[in-house]
């Protein structure tokens, strides 16, 4: 499995808990160095703790998982 396909399928055990709040992200695509890029959609793409979100959870938990991951980046 590539990088990108364990990246893919850990934001997807990660969706249904934004779900569960009315928003969702989307994958948009890793880049050299570790940085990956999503869009929050939903709830979360106008909500004020979106950053807190992104940065606290999604990004936390790819680098737990995923050493490699060295930044989440939000794309609106």
């Amino acid at each position: 499995m590539s990088l990108e396909d364990t990246v893919k399928n850990t934001l997807n055990v990660i969706r249904p808990q934004l779900q569960a709040d009315g928003g969702d992200l989307e994958y948009v695509k890793m880049e050299e160095g570790g940085k990956v890029f999503v869009k929050l959609t939903g709830a979360c793409g106008n909500c004020p703790m979106a950053t807190m979100t992104l940065k606290q959870g999604v990004e936390r938990m790819l680098k737990e998982k995923i050493p490699e991951v060295t930044e989440v980046i939000q794309v609106r």
